[in-house]
């Protein structure tokens, strides 16, 4: 297994490979969202169909300028959750392609993780694209370790590290007059 430190993740990143990252929630994988080869070995990857988009992570609400429209009314609520494991579906922004998000709708899921190594890669990188690590429709994977045992040397490399909360963020639409929880999670509104 390559577990790597955060600088050598930021590099791994940058030549458009997939890496391991904790998050609060569960263990992830993440790419750069405006690589397209990397966002399609990361769908490969995970023999995850084209029709299920990928959200975007990013270390605070500032750093998703351009890639999510956050309507003014969201405030409050990204206040109360962020960071934490509260994923938001808002509109996409005009950095938005390449399989992230919902090309049909033109939205995007976005969230502001409470971890400190997702953070720190986070900082800087700036926003990855990161889906669960798992085969598709599998369970999703709560450890460095258990993600390795699942996807192996798929992987570029790992950052050690585990999910504390265990459960997929609570996802909620708010691209309309009122929030809708699209899936229930740890946050409950």
């Amino acid at each position: 297994m390559n577990i790597v430190t955060v600088d050598r993740a930021v590099a791994l990143l940058a030549d458009g490979l997939i890496v391991g990252v904790p998050t609060d929630t569960v263990y992830g994988l993440a790419v750069d969202p405006a690589n397209r080869g990397a966002v399609e070995r990361l769908f490969s990857l995970k023999s995850r169909s084209a029709a299920k988009p990928i959200g975007l992570l990013a270390h605070d609400v500032t750093a998703l300028s351009g890639w999510a429209d956050l309507p003014d009314q969201s405030a409050d609520l990204l206040v109360a959750h962020w960071p934490g494991a509260f994923t938001v579906v808002c509109a996409a922004g005009p950095l938005v392609s390449n399989g992230i998000g919902d090309p049909e709708r033109k939205t995007v899921g976005v969230r502001v993780p409470d971890h400190p190594v997702a953070r720190a890669l986070l900082e800087r990188t700036g926003p990855l694209a990161v889906t669960s690590a798992n085969r598709s429709g599998d369970a999703d994977c709560h450890s460095h370790e258990a993600a390795y045992a699942v996807l192996g040397d798929g992987v570029a490399g790992y950052l050690a590290g585990g999910a504390p909360i265990g459960l997929a963020s609570t996802v909620v639409d708010i691209t309309g007059e009122e929030p809708v929880v699209l899936r229930p999670g740890p946050v409950v509104l």
